[in-house]
């Protein structure tokens, strides 16, 4: 079948590779979509090489259908339509009895150490199929949609972490898929305002058809002035950077109000630093926090919220490639054309 194999960094290739079979408690998905996303490039390029085994298949934002059954599944059919929690986890460290199965000492990664989505089939391990880490869906939805299960499931484990309330004003810096979902969820949990920034005009105007109340281009906005006109001079509830960019990391604090709960979202690239202004945690009394990865549980959520249509997928997902074409599908995620870029087999 044709894969997408990452054998280095920098050493990307298309090419065939084994069809697979499943063994005892294996499932093999027919892949109906897999979307890409950042940390793809990230990997890709080198600038993430952790947990990533040289010749794996790439893919971690994946759509598929049950193709295959191994020996002793039960649960699932031949025919389900079915996404993957990309996180192997061991069950039995500390992370794991603590609540954080996501942050697992011992995690294997989907599409990272496991081969992934970017190919026709795809192995679901034994201990991943017993886990319960495959997710079928309630009903039917477009492979694009439940692709974002994924990316969805990461930002409502970022979303645990501040709680956004009814009526509060939130803040998220950058409108990439991410900061779009982030902007989607702050809405359903009932946020008052949610004031979007980033420099594209297309996806400013994209966010406030989304639900964002405020799109503000960084480059030529006080967006500081803005939020605390906005607020009465309080300040934002919640303010969540959906970019990594280092220079978010100050900014961010000083957006937020007395109480105000700051989330370091995205990722930074790795050694990378930033200055803050620490003064503004300890007099203000700001909560500070991450979001990696997902629990299978967030999957579970992510898969129903989409099924029931209250997170708008599909006006994130702008562009479709064939497996065949990948490097058409690197280019427009690194020229940041459209929004989301799905590679399908077909």
């Amino acid at each position: 079948m044709l894969a997408a194999v990452l054998h280095a960094p920098r050493d990307l290739r298309l090419e065939h590779v084994p069809t697979p079979e499943p063994g005892p408690g294996e499932v093999v998905l027919d892949i109906e979509a897999t979307t890409l996303c950042g940390t793809d490039l990230r990997l890709i390029s080198g600038a993430k090489t952790s947990g990533v085994r040289p010749g794996v298949v790439l893919g971690h934002e994946i759509a598929g259908r049950v193709a295959a059954l191994g020996e002793g599944v039960s649960g699932v059919r031949v025919g389900d339509q079915a996404t993957v929690s990309i996180v192997v986890s061991c069950h039995r460290c500390h992370a794991c009895l603590n609540d954080r199965e996501h942050l697992c000492e011992n995690l294997r990664l989907i599409g990272y150490g496991i081969d992934g989505g970017f190919a026709e089939r795809m192995l679901v391990p034994a201990d991943a199929v017993a886990s319960g880490n495959l997710v079928v869906t309630p009903h039917e939805i477009p492979a694009t949609t439940l692709a974002l299960a994924e990316p969805l499931s990461c930002v409502l484990n970022g979303a645990r972490q501040v709680r956004v309330q009814p009526g509060e004003t939130v803040v998220v810096l950058g409108a990439g898929p991410i900061g779009l979902l982030h902007a989607q969820l702050a809405r359903v949990a009932g946020a008052g305002q949610v004031i979007v920034t980033n420099r594209s005009a297309h996806r400013r105007e994209l966010a406030l058809r989304l639900g964002a109340t405020r799109a503000l281009d960084p480059a030529t906005a006080d967006v500081r002035a803005a939020v605390v006109e906005a607020t009465g001079g309080r300040g934002a509830d919640v303010v969540i950077v959906a970019v990594g960019a280092a220079e978010l990391a100050g900014q961010a604090l000083a957006l937020a109000g007395i109480g105000g709960r700051v989330s370091y979202f995205a990722g930074f690239p790795k050694g990378s630093t930033a200055e803050v202004d620490a003064n503004l945690i300890h007099y203000n009394e700001l909560i500070v926090t991450g979001g990696s990865n997902a629990r299978r549980a967030d999957v579970v959520r992510a898969v129903d919220l989409l099924s029931a249509g209250v997170i708008d997928a599909e006006s994130l997902v702008t562009n479709q490639v064939p497996l065949s074409r990948f490097e058409e599908a690197i280019a427009l995620v690194s020229g940041r054309t459209g929004v989301k870029t799905a590679v399908v087999p077909g």
